[in-house]
């Protein structure tokens, strides 16, 4: 799976599959609302691929399901910082931050304070009504 994946289409073609398995689930009988999507980042993926998928991501949650990224310490966001796995912290974040503005519903994580805090913010800018500050 690792060694020559290749792609014509990397969206269409993951969500295709994704597809294709969320309705194989749903014929044996599985409720739609215990089906997650998770396009596996850095799963059979070339470096392109994954960064084609994150860019795209959103377009996955128009087939129904909530969608899972898994992308925290991955090697093509190590190769792009140039960094061991330990020190991707602000390339996790940025992966973090792309899901949270495509509407992905779950983010798997290392880093989870910083994330959290992360996508703390990114949710009072775009919700400022809704957000009260401690002070």
């Amino acid at each position: 799976m690792q060694e020559n994946p290749a792609y014509a289409d990397v969206v269409g073609e993951v969500s295709g599959f994704l597809s294709s398995r969320a309705d194989y689930l749903l014929e044996r009988g599985v409720s739609p609302s215990k089906i997650i999507l998770d396009p596996g980042i850095g799963f059979g993926k070339r470096f392109r691929d994954n960064l084609t998928l994150i860019r795209n991501i959103g377009m996955l949650r128009s087939l129904g399901y909530p969608v899972l990224v898994g992308a925290s310490r991955k090697r093509f966001i190590g190769e792009i910082l140039s960094a061991g796995a330990g020190d991707r912290l602000l390339g996790n974040l940025a992966v973090a931050a792309r899901c949270y503005e495509s509407g992905v519903e779950m983010i798997r994580v290392h880093d989870v304070k910083a994330t959290r805090d992360l996508l703390a913010v990114l949710d009072a800018i775009e919700h400022p009504g809704e957000y009260s500050a401690p002070w």
